[in-house]
This record gives structure tokens, sequence and C-alpha cells, in this order.
């Protein structure tokens, strides 16, 4: 299970990155992978507000942002967005990255297509600001609430500190006892929301490349388990790209697949913490491991590689039924 950390400061050592660390602390010793996501050394385009991705549902900027982000998107069980206060607002890169989901923004509400783990989803505020005002998050808390609803994502939880300007304040302040709230309420935030991800059995989905069947279950299965299960996919030797007809295809039953990213069957093991409890395989073949005390199961589906759409439409559905019988 991912936690995906979205470090919006452009400091080196600031404040907001000090309280992630604190949190993707507790992520790793919980066993959770974790990645971060740092704005201030990337260099993607802002929104041109052309209104491409509304008629379209892709980006009309041809950089690398879907590849670089959109797909961690998916991945993530978890996201951590930690920002300093810049003018009641987001620092600019962070922001940049946030105007460009409008995209998918408009494959969720103009085109229907959802996330499939969008129901279950958490995500986290983490903010430090330099002054003691008031209002000195509300800004901030309005852009992140519809932030996480575009990108699919729920927001569980905040934890906001007022009253932190130089380098390193709050660390200092934890460390010496005198802010003696910050850790303990990352501490309580991470039980809450972590703990439960935890205690989930975990389905890993294998195919050859990743790219088509496995990918169709993997989506099938978050969307009707929910937060039941863990739900992973893979291959035996991934392709670079998802299959675009399979795409096609699970738009038409309102998933959304396309920025999803192919995976090895041994990086989704490492995601996993080494352990799944159940694999179900359909076309890897000999390439696929034996897992000491996983239930291994055997689906016998064509590959939709090369396929029509017609005949991708009916893989499609057989696997919807083969996912519905195992759920």
């Amino acid at each position: 299970m991912l936690v995906l950390g979205l470090n919006a400061s452009p400091r080196i050592k600031g404040n907001s990155n000090y309280l992630l660390s604190l949190f993707l602390k507790q992520a790793q010793d919980r066993g959770f992978e974790t990645k971060t996501v740092n704005a201030a050394t990337t260099d993607y385009l802002p929104c041109i507000g052309c209104g491409y991705c509304e008629k379209n549902g892709f980006c009309s900027i041809k950089d690398s942002l879907a590849e670089d982000i959109f797909h961690l998107f998916r991945r993530a069980d978890l996201i951590v967005l930690a920002t300093p206060v810049y003018f009641y607002g987001i620092p600019a890169r962070m922001k940049a990255i946030i105007d460009r989901s409008q995209t998918l923004w408009s494959r969720k509400y103009k085109f229907n297509i959802n996330d499939p783990k969008a129901s279950y989803r958490k995500a986290i505020l983490l903010s430090t600001g330099g002054s003691n005002g008031h209002s000195l998050f509300d800004g901030i808390r309005l852009t992140a609430k519809y932030f996480f609803d575009a990108i699919g994502a729920e927001l569980a939880g905040e934890i906001c500190c007022p009253g932190v300007d130089e380098r390193n304040a709050l660390k200092t302040l934890v460390n010496k006892n005198i802010d003696g709230t910050t850790k303990a309420d990352i501490e309580r935030l991470a039980e809450n929301l972590l703990n439960p991800m935890n205690n989930r059995k975990k389905i890993m989905f294998a195919c050859r490349e990743n790219a088509g069947r496995s990918q169709m279950a993997a989506a099938f299965a978050s969307n009707i388990a929910g937060d039941r299960y863990d739900i992973l996919s893979a291959g035996s030797k991934p392709g670079k790209i998802i299959n675009p007809v399979a795409v096609a295809a699970m738009a038409e039953k309102g998933l959304d697949i396309a920025f999803n990213s192919p995976s090895s069957i041994e990086d989704a093991l490492k995601s996993a913490g080494g352990k799944v409890d159940m694999m179900v395989t359909m076309g890897c073949g000999e390439n696929c491991p034996f897992i000491p005390g996983c239930k291994m199961m055997e689906w016998n589906l064509p590959d939709p590689s090369g396929q029509s759409i017609e005949n991708v439409r009916r893989i499609r559905d057989d696997i919807l039924k083969h996912v519905e019988d195992l759920l």
C-alpha cells in the first residue's frame, strides 16, 4: 500500500516538510510503501485555461506530468499534502500541479469516468504558517478540499501549525518539548488512518504485461470491494503503457485506468510488504512466482493485446463476471 507525500515547500528542511517526514515515518514503521513528490524540484508548465481537458479528457500540454504524477495519485491509498502558507495559498510549483489536475476533474465530472479507488482513498492536509492569524489556513483548506476531490480522495484529517516561520522552527520546538502536541497529533492521525488499512487482505491480479487483463480485473475489484481488500496488479514482463483499447473498454463501464502504469510482480510484491493472500493469474505462465501461504488461482482468459474493441469488450465482461464471483 502506498502513502504518497506531496511536499509543496520550496525550502529545504522547511517546517511543513518536517511535518510530512513525521507522518511518513509513521507509515514506514507500519510497513507502508512511501513516495514523496517534491514540487520545488519540478518544472511542469502551469495550466493555461484552454479547456482542452474538458473536451478531450487529457491535457493539451505535452510534458511528463501525467506520467510522473497522475499515476501515483491512482496508485496511492493515502495522499498527504504538506505545504507552507504563501500569501494565504499554496506555493506556485505545487499549485501548478494542482491546477493541471483539472484533467482528472474533467474525466470525473465531464466524462463520468471514475477512478476505481476513489470511494475509499483518503487524504490529509499538513500545513505550517509564520503568523497566528485566525484565517491563516482558510485558503489552503479550500484548495486542498477541491484538489483532493478532483484526484479521487476524501479529506480525512489535517494538522495546521501557525506561528512557525524560521527554518527548522517547528522541529526545534518539538525536540525541546516546547510543542507538546504536534508529534502526538501526527501519531494519532496515523493510527486512525493507517491501522485500518494494514488489516486488509491482499489480492494480486497478474498477467504478462500488466497492460490489459490484470489492470481491468484490479479496477473492477477495487470498485466493487471498496476498502475491504488491498488490490494489486502486476505483470511477469510488464509493458510500457496500458493498452489504450482496454482503457476505452473500461471507460464504457465508467472506470478510469488511463493513468495507470504497468508494474512488475516483484515491485508489486515489494509494495505489499512481500506478502499477498491470493494471486489470480491470467497468462503469465511459468513466470508467475510461488508465494508461500498465498492461495493461487488461474483464470484462462485471452490476451486483449492487439484485439479489436469488440473482442476486448467480451474479455472485459468475462473478467467482471470472474471478479464478482471471486469477491
